[in-house]
């Protein structure tokens, strides 16, 4: 059964992502500093226990991007909020085990994925917490739909966000991993 991880990416551009970093630090140096860790997060989490896919943003530049390396798959990520988004990258991998992650946790390693993809062998879910009540890890088994209520009601970048989304699959057995923190501003650059 193929193990596959999406990793979520933007085209970097000054002022389209990781804006709220760059209130802190100029949308320039956000830009540069989202497009090296991102380089640095693939490169790093290569491996053949998984087949990476890059779910990119937006659709079509993401889909022809130069950025990104050539020898990867891509998938768009579509319109919607970011559980819409998440949700079709969830639903859209092939079946079998599934993890879907930012491209801004500095501290990810290959054993974190690892110990998720351990995880969805017992639990149909699993989430890696971030500190500020996000979390930086979705992952679901795909051997039968997901549940239509996934990614529900969720305030996104709330401390609300992983509660939320554990409400949205109630009676759904779920498995916690580490906490690890995303980048979102300067504060996090320095944990």
């Amino acid at each position: 059964m193929q193990r596959t991880l999406v990793i979520m990416v933007k085209e970097p551009r000054p002022g389209r992502v990781k804006t709220r970093l760059g209130r802190d630090i100029g949308m320039v140096g956000a830009a540069w500093w989202f497009r090296h860790q991102t380089r640095a997060l693939i490169r790093r989490l290569r491996d053949p226990r998984w087949q990476i896919v890059l779910a990119v943003a937006p659709d079509r530049e993401g889909l022809t991007s130069r950025v990104w390396p050539a020898d990867l798959p891509r998938a768009a990520q579509g319109r919607g909020d970011l559980g819409d988004r998440m949700g079709r990258m969830l639903r859209g991998m092939p079946r079998g085990p599934v993890c879907l992650i930012g491209a801004d946790i500095p501290g990810i390693t290959p054993s974190h994925v690892a110990r998720a993809f351990r995880e969805l062998g017992r639990s149909q879910f699993v989430f890696g917490p971030a500190p500020d009540g996000g979390y930086w890890l979705v992952g679901a088994q795909r051997y039968k739909a997901l549940p239509t209520s996934l990614f529900r009601n969720v305030r996104w970048s709330t401390e609300h966000a992983l509660a939320d989304t554990l409400a949205s699959v109630p009676g759904c057995r779920v498995g916690l991993l580490d906490h690890l923190r995303d980048v979102d501003t300067v504060a996090d650059l320095n944990p």
